[in-house]
């Protein structure tokens, strides 16, 4: 068997500000296809008319995937301010309606809007989604699935950038999974011994109609449905370009170490969704502010520790994959904190400025702005 290729591939949701008032604005009509000219089916409108969703091209390291996704980026921005917007990487706008929002009209969210009814409309959030290659090793997906479940609310807690809603502060780091969480076939994925255990079930819904087939299961890690990767999805999307590639970075090499524990008949401890949804829960409330569980040592351990001893585990494999610089990064978000912690400084700042609450959540879109084009 040949080593699989753990290539990368990233997925990010924005959306569209006016830059003058910075509130939510729709796509005006002919600004995704002017992006589609030059990026191809590297960007696609998304379910609301405020949103567009951009995708890199299978890269072969982080490196590669830098280049494509600051091209995507600038790319966007750069046609979006043609037509008076700007553009932010983040999870929830601070203070937009979703009452007031509508859906793209084309049949696949037609569909979801007939289907999921006022689930759907709420879902005024952004994601990114990383994905690693595997080879076309079924087998290995389902295996290596189970184990890096594990990590994941480690991942969303240093992804957390969806504080605020509706102009207020909802007390979470990542609000966005609240609403994400509503919708069905999703959250943590259930512990399938073997890839014939997954595709059985699948195949239950699929063959009584209710899913066309399993890109309509959205756990937060999955076998990707179009590609031989597992794709995890948990994170909130970044404002920071370079924050983005340090989480790809960190999932990347997660997943050869688990790879490497294999082929030396080893594994990660398989824990049962119950423990590891309080974990999630922990990241979605707290960031990386509150710590997580250590369920080897029993005992809630500060994010500083665990985010040394993540880096620790998987050096090696960071190294061999050439990300050491990305994942070693992240302890810039240790040390000047998650998006949603940013935001809520920014909020803070324009408050003790004699700035009112909705000039408040209006700096903070500023801010966010400023993060987008910081890495361009």
């Amino acid at each position: 068997m040949s080593d699989p290729p753990f290539s990368l591939g990233i997925e990010e949701e924005y959306l569209l500000v006016r830059s003058d008032s910075m509130a939510l604005a729709e796509a005006p009509e002919g600004l995704v296809d002017e992006c589609a000219e030059v990026l191809g089916e590297q960007v696609s409108p998304e379910f609301l008319q405020c949103q567009i969703e951009v995708g890199t091209r299978v890269c072969p390291d982080v490196r590669a995937a830098r280049d494509d996704l600051r091209r995507l980026r600038a790319t966007v921005a750069e046609i979006a301010g043609r037509h008076g917007l700007s553009v932010i990487a983040v999870s929830c706008h601070p203070f937009a309606d979703w009452k007031a929002q509508h859906h793209t009209d084309k049949d696949r969210y037609n569909a979801l809007d007939r289907d999921l009814a006022g689930v759907a409309r709420r879902m005024l959030i952004c994601g990114m989604h990383v994905h690693v290659g595997l080879g076309e090793d079924d087998a290995l997906r389902i295996d290596l699935m189970r184990q890096l479940s594990y990590f994941l609310p480690h991942v969303l807690a240093l992804s957390t950038s969806s504080p605020f809603w509706q102009g207020e502060d909802t007390g979470l780091a990542s609000y966005r999974l609240t609403v994400f969480d509503n919708l069905p076939r999703t959250g943590l994925p259930p512990q399938f011994a073997a890839w014939e255990d997954y595709a059985r079930s699948v195949g239950v819904l699929t063959e009584l109609g209710i899913i066309e087939d399993a890109s309509k299961i959205w756990w937060d890690l999955r076998p990707s449905v179009r590609f031989p990767t597992l794709e995890a999805r948990i994170m909130d999307v970044q404002p920071r370009l370079e924050h983005t590639l340090s989480l790809a970075a960190v999932v990347q090499a997660v997943t050869r170490m688990l790879w490497r524990l294999r082929r030396l008949n080893q594994r990660w401890r398989i824990y049962e969704p119950f423990l590891i949804e309080e974990n999630r829960w922990r990241a979605q409330r707290y960031g990386i502010e509150a710590g997580l569980i250590d369920f080897g040592a029993g005992a809630i351990k500060p994010f500083s520790q665990l985010l040394e001893e993540l880096i620790d585990l998987v050096e090696e494999d960071a190294a061999a994959l050439g990300c050491l610089a990305e994942l070693e990064n992240l302890r810039d978000i240790l040390a000047h904190g998650t998006s949603a912690s940013r935001q809520r400084a920014a909020a803070e700042a324009a408050r003790a400025a004699g700035a009112d609450g909705d000039a408040q959540m209006r700096a903070v879109v500023a801010h966010l702005i400023e993060e987008f084009h910081a890495d361009l």
